[in-house]
């Protein structure tokens, strides 16, 4: 187990937030994308830890848009977010026990947090004409638009939005009409064709790894909210145990 986490931590070591752009695969699917002109589903997100949500949206994701392959992607320099409760190769490993029930699934780290950053590290790694959707929810797709991460927020959206699409998934009190309403905003709308909404029923909308993390701390059940392979491991490696 040691050497496993080992090789986990020299796989992020080799990502420098500071140079270009660059995914590593740290589990590529056995039934992975080969050839171009395929559909990856890429979700990329803090998973602390992963949840049933999560797996929801991909197995949503992965029905309405018929991609081919679903890459779950952990950045190792998040934009908003300081590392706190499982450290990045926790969560790479919790991903991977995901991923290991499903065969189109691979897993990933990726240097940078931005997306546009995350398209040009991934156009590198899978075959030319390969059609990349990154899937989120709600409050991620507000802050896609949100100046404050662009240099020059026009020209860098107009490249992103040239290699990927996006499937938006409602999140919490924020439905699908919201996301509508988000979409006809003057900003977004030279792009809103690129961004698919995708409908959680309630209970996966309002789950969250905050809420997790909460009844873990607490002692409250929680295993019913993760996949097994997730419960699992929060035990062994006692995470959690202490409010954030």
């Amino acid at each position: 187990m040691q050497s496993f986490t080992d090789d986990l931590r020299q796989a992020l070591a080799r990502l420098d937030p500071r140079a270009a752009p660059q995914v590593v695969l740290v589990r590529r699917a056995p039934w992975g994308i080969t050839a171009p002109h395929q559909r990856l589903g890429v979700f990329s997100a803090s998973f602390n830890p992963p949840h049933n949500a999560h797996v929801e949206m991909m197995r949503l994701a992965q029905q309405k848009f018929n991609l081919d392959e679903m890459l779950l992607l952990l950045a190792k320099a998040n934009v908003d977010k300081e590392e706190f409760g499982a450290t990045l190769e926790q969560r790479l490993t919790m991903m991977l026990g995901i991923a290991a029930e499903h065969p189109d699934y691979s897993v990933a780290a990726v240097s940078h947090g931005r997306f546009v950053d995350k398209a040009i590290a991934l156009r590198e790694v899978y075959p030319d004409g390969t059609a990349i959707y990154f899937l989120l929810g709600y409050d991620t797709l507000v802050r896609l638009f949100d100046p404050k991460y662009y240099a020059d927020m026009p020209t860098e959206l107009t490249r992103l939005f040239s290699m990927a699409q996006f499937i938006a998934a409602n999140r919490q009190e924020h439905g699908i009409e919201e996301i509508r309403q988000l979409l006809m905003r003057a900003e977004v709308r030279p792009f809103a064709h690129q961004i698919h909404p995708l409908a959680l029923d309630d209970v996966h909308a309002h789950l969250s790894s905050t809420e997790v993390r909460r009844r873990v701390a607490a002692h409250e059940p929680y295993e019913h909210l993760v996949p097994p392979t997730v419960a699992a491991f929060i035990r062994q490696a006692k995470l959690y145990l202490f409010p954030a």
